[in-house]
Protein backbone atom coordinates (compact mmCIF):
# COMPACT_ATOMS: atom_id res chain seq x y z
CA UNK A 1 0.00 0.00 0.00
CA UNK A 2 1.27 3.07 -1.03
CA UNK A 3 1.65 5.72 1.16
CA UNK A 4 1.06 9.46 0.44
CA UNK A 5 3.49 11.99 -0.16
CA UNK A 6 2.47 14.61 2.06
CA UNK A 7 2.24 11.78 5.04
CA UNK A 8 5.58 10.43 3.86
CA UNK A 9 6.93 14.30 4.20
CA UNK A 10 5.75 14.69 8.09
CA UNK A 11 7.23 11.84 9.49
CA UNK A 12 10.96 12.48 8.04
CA UNK A 13 10.56 16.17 9.36
CA UNK A 14 9.53 14.62 12.77
CA UNK A 15 12.47 12.37 12.64
CA UNK A 16 15.01 15.24 11.68
CA UNK A 17 13.95 17.50 14.82
CA UNK A 18 14.24 14.08 17.06
CA UNK A 19 17.79 13.94 15.86
CA UNK A 20 18.67 18.00 16.33
CA UNK A 21 17.04 17.72 19.93
CA UNK A 22 18.85 15.10 21.29
CA UNK A 23 22.16 16.18 19.82
CA UNK A 24 21.52 19.85 21.49
CA UNK A 25 21.29 17.41 24.97
CA UNK A 26 24.35 15.98 24.35
CA UNK A 27 26.27 19.16 24.03
CA UNK A 28 24.68 20.73 26.83
CA UNK A 29 25.53 17.44 29.29
CA UNK A 30 28.97 18.01 28.19
CA UNK A 31 29.43 21.34 28.96
CA UNK A 32 28.17 20.60 31.98
CA UNK A 33 30.07 18.28 33.14
CA UNK A 34 33.39 20.00 32.40
CA UNK A 35 34.35 22.59 35.14
CA UNK A 36 35.23 25.71 34.58
CA UNK A 37 38.83 26.57 34.39
CA UNK A 38 39.65 29.13 37.88
CA UNK A 39 40.99 32.76 36.98
CA UNK A 40 44.60 33.33 37.07
CA UNK A 41 46.04 34.61 40.31
CA UNK A 42 48.19 37.93 39.93
CA UNK A 43 51.99 37.44 41.08
CA UNK A 44 53.52 39.44 43.96
CA UNK A 45 55.25 41.85 41.12
CA UNK A 46 51.97 42.36 39.77
CA UNK A 47 50.31 43.14 42.72
CA UNK A 48 53.10 45.73 44.47
CA UNK A 49 53.09 47.42 40.58
CA UNK A 50 49.38 47.61 40.71
CA UNK A 51 49.44 48.84 44.54
CA UNK A 52 51.78 51.51 43.37
CA UNK A 53 49.73 52.52 40.53
CA UNK A 54 46.51 52.94 42.80
CA UNK A 55 48.69 55.09 45.17
CA UNK A 56 48.58 52.40 48.38
CA UNK A 57 51.59 52.11 50.96
CA UNK A 58 53.91 49.43 50.55
CA UNK A 59 55.62 48.71 54.06
CA UNK A 60 59.33 49.04 54.33
CA UNK A 61 61.78 48.72 57.01
CA UNK A 62 64.20 52.19 57.44
CA UNK A 63 66.48 50.08 59.41
CA UNK A 64 66.88 46.81 57.40
CA UNK A 65 70.71 48.83 56.26
CA UNK A 66 72.12 49.49 59.85
CA UNK A 67 75.35 48.41 60.51
CA UNK A 68 78.00 49.05 62.69
CA UNK A 69 80.97 48.88 60.76
CA UNK A 70 81.65 52.56 59.42
CA UNK A 71 85.15 54.21 60.45
CA UNK A 72 83.80 58.08 60.87
CA UNK A 73 80.63 59.66 62.66
CA UNK A 74 80.18 62.85 63.99
CA UNK A 75 77.63 64.26 66.40
CA UNK A 76 76.15 67.95 67.94
CA UNK A 77 73.49 68.41 70.48
CA UNK A 78 72.38 70.90 72.59
CA UNK A 79 74.04 70.93 76.36
CA UNK A 80 73.46 71.25 79.34
CA UNK A 81 75.62 71.78 82.60
CA UNK A 82 75.48 72.07 86.68
CA UNK A 83 78.63 73.41 87.70
CA UNK A 84 79.73 75.69 90.99
CA UNK A 85 81.49 78.88 90.11
CA UNK A 86 83.56 78.84 93.38
CA UNK A 87 85.28 76.90 95.59
CA UNK A 88 82.51 77.91 99.01
CA UNK A 89 79.77 79.11 96.69
CA UNK A 90 76.10 77.46 97.86
CA UNK A 91 74.43 78.47 94.70
CA UNK A 92 75.07 76.96 91.38
CA UNK A 93 74.74 77.53 87.78
CA UNK A 94 72.46 75.88 85.28
CA UNK A 95 74.43 76.69 81.69
CA UNK A 96 73.38 75.97 78.11
CA UNK A 97 75.34 75.35 75.21
CA UNK A 98 76.29 73.09 72.09
CA UNK A 99 77.99 69.52 72.42
CA UNK A 100 80.16 68.65 69.39
CA UNK A 101 81.54 65.42 69.26
CA UNK A 102 83.52 62.82 66.71
CA UNK A 103 84.47 59.35 66.43
CA UNK A 104 86.93 57.22 65.18
CA UNK A 105 86.84 53.47 65.13
CA UNK A 106 89.62 51.32 65.54
CA UNK A 107 87.92 47.95 65.62
CA UNK A 108 83.55 46.75 66.38
CA UNK A 109 84.01 47.84 69.61
CA UNK A 110 86.41 50.22 70.43
CA UNK A 111 87.12 53.84 69.36
CA UNK A 112 88.56 57.17 69.77
CA UNK A 113 85.77 60.06 70.84
CA UNK A 114 86.50 63.77 71.21
CA UNK A 115 84.54 66.65 72.34
CA UNK A 116 84.56 70.46 72.18
CA UNK A 117 82.13 71.40 74.56
CA UNK A 118 80.38 75.41 74.95
CA UNK A 119 78.43 75.86 78.14
CA UNK A 120 77.22 79.63 78.78
CA UNK A 121 74.99 81.26 81.42
CA UNK A 122 74.60 83.34 85.02
CA UNK A 123 75.67 82.18 88.06
CA UNK A 124 74.72 82.98 91.87
CA UNK A 125 77.52 84.85 93.86
CA UNK A 126 79.12 85.01 97.10
CA UNK A 127 77.73 88.01 99.90
CA UNK A 128 79.38 91.32 98.00
CA UNK A 129 80.27 95.13 98.91
CA UNK A 130 79.14 95.79 95.15
CA UNK A 131 75.55 93.84 95.06
CA UNK A 132 76.95 91.75 92.15
CA UNK A 133 74.06 88.78 91.36
CA UNK A 134 73.70 86.91 88.12
CA UNK A 135 77.27 87.20 86.82
CA UNK A 136 78.13 85.59 83.36
CA UNK A 137 80.37 82.58 83.77
CA UNK A 138 81.26 80.04 81.00
CA UNK A 139 83.00 76.76 80.21
CA UNK A 140 85.02 75.39 77.17
CA UNK A 141 86.17 71.93 77.11
CA UNK A 142 88.36 70.15 74.91
CA UNK A 143 88.72 66.61 75.64
CA UNK A 144 89.43 62.91 73.96
CA UNK A 145 89.83 59.33 74.96
CA UNK A 146 88.61 55.99 74.18
CA UNK A 147 85.27 54.66 73.65
CA UNK A 148 83.30 51.51 73.75
CA UNK A 149 80.07 50.06 72.03
CA UNK A 150 78.50 47.98 74.17
CA UNK A 151 74.86 46.33 73.35
CA UNK A 152 73.54 47.23 70.25
CA UNK A 153 71.18 46.05 67.53
CA UNK A 154 69.34 47.78 64.50
CA UNK A 155 66.88 49.63 66.89
CA UNK A 156 69.85 51.87 69.08
CA UNK A 157 72.98 51.12 70.97
CA UNK A 158 74.59 52.26 74.23
CA UNK A 159 78.32 53.37 74.01
CA UNK A 160 80.68 54.31 77.00
CA UNK A 161 83.57 56.76 76.96
CA UNK A 162 86.13 58.18 79.16
CA UNK A 163 87.65 61.51 77.68
CA UNK A 164 90.40 63.55 79.61
CA UNK A 165 91.50 66.85 79.10
CA UNK A 166 91.38 70.87 79.96
CA UNK A 167 88.79 73.21 80.19
CA UNK A 168 88.99 76.74 79.99
CA UNK A 169 86.59 78.52 82.89
CA UNK A 170 86.07 81.96 82.50
CA UNK A 171 84.29 83.64 85.81
CA UNK A 172 85.26 87.29 86.33
CA UNK A 173 84.44 89.19 83.09
CA UNK A 174 81.38 90.67 84.64
CA UNK A 175 82.36 91.39 87.98
CA UNK A 176 82.89 95.12 87.65
CA UNK A 177 86.47 94.69 87.82
CA UNK A 178 86.78 93.53 90.84
CA UNK A 179 88.81 90.00 91.16
CA UNK A 180 87.28 86.54 91.99
CA UNK A 181 88.03 86.93 95.77
CA UNK A 182 85.50 89.16 96.38
CA UNK A 183 82.06 86.88 95.28
CA UNK A 184 83.98 83.64 95.92
CA UNK A 185 84.61 82.28 92.41
CA UNK A 186 87.55 80.77 90.56
CA UNK A 187 90.29 82.86 88.70
CA UNK A 188 90.16 82.34 85.59
CA UNK A 189 92.19 79.72 83.97
CA UNK A 190 92.66 76.73 81.81
CA UNK A 191 92.25 73.54 84.24
CA UNK A 192 92.95 69.58 83.65
CA UNK A 193 89.12 68.26 83.20
CA UNK A 194 87.28 64.22 82.48
CA UNK A 195 84.05 63.81 81.35
CA UNK A 196 82.78 60.08 81.84
CA UNK A 197 79.73 58.46 81.24
CA UNK A 198 78.00 57.63 77.18
CA UNK A 199 75.74 57.69 74.47
CA UNK A 200 72.24 56.18 74.55
CA UNK A 201 71.54 55.89 70.26
CA UNK A 202 68.36 55.67 69.03
CA UNK A 203 68.67 54.70 64.95
CA UNK A 204 66.75 56.46 62.74
CA UNK A 205 68.32 55.24 59.30
CA UNK A 206 71.53 53.84 58.58
CA UNK A 207 73.13 57.21 58.68
CA UNK A 208 70.99 58.88 61.02
CA UNK A 209 70.78 58.58 64.98
CA UNK A 210 69.00 60.41 67.70
CA UNK A 211 71.53 60.94 70.68
CA UNK A 212 71.26 61.54 74.71
CA UNK A 213 74.84 62.04 76.54
CA UNK A 214 74.50 61.82 80.04
CA UNK A 215 77.97 62.64 81.64
CA UNK A 216 79.52 63.09 85.16
CA UNK A 217 81.81 66.36 84.54
CA UNK A 218 85.20 66.40 86.74
CA UNK A 219 87.34 69.98 86.98
CA UNK A 220 90.19 70.74 88.96
CA UNK A 221 90.67 74.63 89.00
CA UNK A 222 92.73 76.57 90.96
CA UNK A 223 92.17 79.54 93.07
CA UNK A 224 95.13 82.22 93.86
CA UNK A 225 93.78 83.66 96.94
CA UNK A 226 93.90 81.71 100.76
CA UNK A 227 94.07 78.96 101.01
CA UNK A 228 95.59 78.72 97.55
CA UNK A 229 94.39 74.92 96.67
CA UNK A 230 92.96 73.59 93.99
CA UNK A 231 89.76 71.95 94.29
CA UNK A 232 88.17 68.65 92.44
CA UNK A 233 84.61 69.29 91.39
CA UNK A 234 82.28 66.59 89.94
CA UNK A 235 78.86 67.99 87.75
CA UNK A 236 76.47 66.50 86.15
CA UNK A 237 75.96 67.35 81.51
CA UNK A 238 73.84 66.12 79.43
CA UNK A 239 73.46 66.62 75.74
CA UNK A 240 70.48 66.19 73.33
CA UNK A 241 71.08 66.48 69.43
CA UNK A 242 71.67 64.25 66.39
CA UNK A 243 74.91 61.91 65.42
CA UNK A 244 75.28 61.12 61.72
CA UNK A 245 77.30 58.11 60.61
CA UNK A 246 79.89 58.19 57.71
CA UNK A 247 78.91 54.72 56.29
CA UNK A 248 80.78 54.94 53.19
CA UNK A 249 83.93 54.77 54.60
CA UNK A 250 83.96 51.53 56.43
CA UNK A 251 86.31 49.88 59.05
Amino acid sequence: MRLPVRFTVSIAAAAVLALGAAACATAQSSSSSTPPSAPAQPTAAQTAAQTAANGGYISSDPLANVRYDNRYDLSLGMAYDHMKAGPTLLQGSNLGGLDLSASFWLTKHWGIEATDRTYVGTSGAGVNAANIKGPFVSEYFFTGGPEWLGPHNKHGALIAHAMFGGVYGDFTKDLLGHPASFVDFYNNQIAPAAIIGGHFDLNRSDHLVFRVTPDAVFTWYTINYYPNNTQMDVNFAISVGAEYKFTKHKR
